[in-house]
């Protein structure tokens, strides 16, 4: 945008109340004006570090996991040991689906808690669009904890598993 005016900046104000009275910690928008022209505002603010702790604590771990980097940052050592998106071992999940830990309904799982694994190795699958994606292990290891339940949704990036 090449000019500010008065609308912008109490559109900008609007957003800033938003963000507090929502407890919201960031809010972007794109406002079009016409072909060439545009307001792009992201509105973001930090909560004290006390707050922050509390509301990662309180959450489950799958919440937790999409807290804002700022949180994690500020909880990094505390959140590490609750927190298995933080695990350096954790396995991520390469895209939204539904999580299923054996073949079919009925049959064994792909592998359980204390297994041996090698890299490549089918850990589960994700179904993404009636397709069945198997997921292999990015390296060889242990299995220390399997962090998803059969036929669950998981998000892109959701620790899977733990393989240390």
């Amino acid at each position: 945008m090449t000019k500010t005016n008065d609308s912008d900046v109490k559109f900008i104000q609007a957003l800033a109340e938003l963000l507090t009275a929502n407890d919201l910690t960031e809010l972007e928008v794109m406002r079009e004006y016409g072909d060439s022209d545009s307001l792009n505002v992201r509105v973001s603010r930090q909560l004290p570090v006390q707050q922050v702790v509390q509301s990662v604590a309180a959450a489950p771990a799958p919440i937790a996991a999409a807290a804002p980097a700022a949180a994690a940052a500020a909880t990094a050592a505390p959140a590490a040991a609750a927190d298995p998106s933080n695990d350096p071992n954790a396995v991520p999940s390469p895209m939204v689906g539904t999580a299923y830990l054996s073949a079919e309904p009925g049959s064994a799982t792909f592998v359980k808690i204390g297994d041996q694994v090698t890299e490549g190795q089918t850990l589960m699958i994700i179904e993404a669009m009636k397709t069945m994606n198997h997921i292999p292990a990015p390296k060889s290891g242990t299995v220390k904890r399997v962090l998803v339940d059969d036929g669950t949704p998981v998000e892109f990036g959701a620790p899977l598993m733990i393989i240390e």
